[in-house]
This record gives C-alpha cells, sequence and structure tokens, in this order.
C-alpha cells in the first residue's frame, strides 16, 4: 500500500475510479518483491452463459487461470513467478517440491524447472491408494518425467516437509544448491501471486462495469485462498469469496487459510489486519478423501464439458463446481447477479482418471 491510500467505510460499495487507483496501489506494493515471468497473464474472464440459463441462478463467469501457459496452465503459475524468482535470488540451481500422486503444482513446477535452467526434484505422496497404471504414470506423472525432473514416492502419511528436508541435505553434500518450494505454493511468496489475481480480477471487472458478487474456487493447500483474501483486503473489495475444500474439514481448512493470508499480508506491509469473517470453506463436497471421485464431480465436470466445453480436473476444479452447483441450487447466492468461478486448472489429471467418467466407446 502507498502512502496516498483511501479508506472506504464499512458497507460502502467501492467506485470503479476508487478500484483502479487501490489496484494501482497494490501493483505497486507487489513491485518490490522479485518475480520471473512464466504465465500468460492477464488471464480471460468469460461468461457461462449456458451453464447460467440451466441452472437459472446468477449470471455465471470463469476466470480462466487454467490459460496461464505453463505446462498446460494452472493456478500454480501465478505462484511460482514469485517463488522461482525468491529461489534464482538465493542462487539456487535445483528446486524442490512435493504433493500428490497427480499434483498439478508438480507438474507446473517441472515446467518451471526446465524452463529457469534448474534440476528439479519431485516427491509424490500417494493419498489414495490407487496402484492404476494409468493413475500413477499418466497424466501430470507423465508430464513431470517429460520435463525431466526425478520423480520419487512416498506413503500416504508420511512427513513430507522432513523429506524434502533430508533430500535437501543430500543434494547440498553433492555440491548442489537446493531450494524448497512447500506443497501447493503456499507459503506468503507463493500466496503474493493471487494477491496479484485478485487485483488483475477487480481491473477487468471495472474496466467493463462489471459487479462481481462472489467469487468461488477449490480450496485445498490454502495458498490460493490466502493470496484471495489478502488481495481482496487491500482494494476493499466487497467481492464474496468462497473456497469449496478438497481435502481438509471447514474448521481446519478455514483455519489454514486466515493464518496464510494473515502472514501475506504482514509479508506484504500492508498493515492490513485479516477479518476472520472473511475467510469461509464449505467442505461438503470432499467425499471419500483427496484425490477420490465423486458423484457430485462427475456429473459436474461432464455437464461444464459439454455446455461450456470446458475441461475441469476431478481433484480441484470439479469438486469446486459440483459446490458451486449446489449451492447455487441451495440459494446461497440469491440476490446475486454475477459470480465467478475461478479455474484453478488441471485438466492433464483427467488421463489418471479414464475410468471415472463412464464413457462410452467408439460409435459405429
Amino acid at each position: 500500500m502507498t502512502d496516498t491510500d483511501q479508506i472506504v467505510e464499512p458497507g460502502a460499495q467501492v467506485s470503479p475510479e476508487m478500484t483502479k487507483s487501490l489496484c494501482k496501489d497494490l501493483s505497486i506494493a507487489l513491485e518490490k518483491f522479485p518475480k520471473v515471468r512464466l504465465g500468460h497473464l492477464p488471464t480471460p474472464l468469460e461468461p457461462m452463459d449456458r451453464l447460467s440459463e440451466m441452472l437459472g441462478g446468477p449470471r455465471l463467469w470463469v476466470k480462466r487461470d487454467d490459460c496461464t501457459g505453463l505446462s498446460s496452465g494452472g493456478n500454480k503459475t501465478r505462484k511460482l513467478e514469485f517463488l522461482m524468482a525468491d529461489a534464482q535470488k538465493h542462487g539456487a540451481d535445483t528446486i524442490i517440491t512435493q504433493g500428490a500422486t497427480q499434483s498439478n503444482h508438480a507438474r507446473q513446477t517441472t515446467a518451471a524447472a526446465a524452463k529457469l535452467g534448474m534440476g528439479c526434484h519431485i516427491l509424490l505422496e500417494d493419498r489414495t491408494g490407487s496402484n492404476d497404471r494409468d493413475y500413477i504414470l499418466n497424466g501430470n506423472v507423465l508430464l513431470d518425467r517429460l520435463h525431466g525432473a526425478s520423480v520419487s514416492k512416498r506413503a500416504g502419511g508420511t512427513d513430507m516437509n522432513a523429506e524434502m528436508e533430508a533430500l535437501a541435505e543430500t543434494l547440498l553434500a553433492q555440491g548442489k544448491k537446493p531450494y524448497i518450494i512447500p506443497g501447493g505454493g503456499s507459503n506468503a511468496i507463493g500466496a503474493l501471486g493471487y494477491v496479484n489475481c485478485a487485483r488483475e480480477l477487480a481491473e477487468q471487472a471495472a474496466s467493463t462495469g462489471l459487479h462481481i458478487d462472489a467469487l468461488v474456487h477449490a480450496t485445498g493447500s490454502s495458498g490460493t485462498q490466502a493470496g484471495l483474501v489478502a488481495g481482496i483486503a487491500a482494494i476493499q473489495s466487497d467481492m464474496h469469496l468462497l473456497g469449496i475444500g478438497v481435502r481438509a474439514p471447514r474448521e481446519k481448512q478455514e483455519q489454514m487459510v486466515y493464518d496464510l493470508a494473515q502472514k501475506t499480508a504482514d509479508y506484504m506491509g500492508t498493515g492490513l489486519t485479516i477479518k476472520r469473517g472473511d475467510v469461509r470453506a464449505n467442505c461438503d463436497y470432499v467425499g471419500p478423501g483427496y484425490g477420490l471421485p465423486t458423484d457430485g464431480m462427475i456429473a459436474a465436470l461432464k455437464l461444464l464439458a459439454q455446455t461450456e466445453g470446458l475441461l475441469f480436473d476431478p481433484v480441484y476444479s470439479g469438486k469446486g463446481l459440483d459446490g458451486l452447483i449446489d449451492q447455487i441450487r441451495k440459494g446461497y447466492f440469491d440476490g446475486m447477479e454475477n459470480v465467478v468461478f475461478l479455474h484453478t486448472g488441471g485438466s492433464a489429471a483427467l488421463f489418471g482418471y479414464p475410468d471415472t467418467f463412464g464413457l462410452p466407446g467408439y460409435s459405429d
């Protein structure tokens, strides 16, 4: 933030002119952090009118962060622009990170490391217990290897942070300079990518006269939602933010997001105090567990593919869309006119779940 910050009274709607001014202030505040360009930004903001008409609720829009461009795109690219720059700042030549087997974060990290000429080691935790060949070798895992990363597997429940630290010690002994990126890129540095996304989205809306009543997205490792919470607070937007949980129970998910959002605001030096009530997560759509299909996810993903021609993923955006659709039907967004869904990418993971959708074979 700058010395010319303007404060909006609680409950007052920010004018497009003030939004632009606050977004400019936020952009200036973000410039002090090192950043390397990896993504195609800004990503498109598009209406989903066929889906909107079918559901009969608010007009639905999609923020296309599947179009960030890095190894088929996704939300982690925004985080990696800051994280990889920080790695370069520290003189790193090797990246270490971790995720679940079909990790979108791992895929995008391997691509970023390849683009910047760094080595990359990926540790994948088996969170589903599946030994299906497509799941453990296809989709994101195939792309991890194609980008030249070293990929190794760990049992479910492993202390993945400890495993990354141990690998870093081994690499240091070999003369490497490793840099550890947490799962999902979810720390205060990575969350800056979604502080910036909140600014970008607000500017897109203001430039077209669109008032966004709510923003909905899938929330897991918490970095995306935490960055959005901090960014929305910085620009004093009245946008209602709702995360649809894909892993943890609601109280745990909201606490993780809140803690990281406050750390992110502190890291930026904004002086903002994040309101606990601004952190909302609905975790009713996780189903039997992280990465495990649900009937609602399957139906939602098929519906979107066949009405809007968009591909969501079965782990994150698919469950997020299931939550959005169900909450529209239950009246959660009654009285709202425009609701945006943030598409966090990950369609490569579909190829790890080829039998999930019960699709017919070839027709004559």
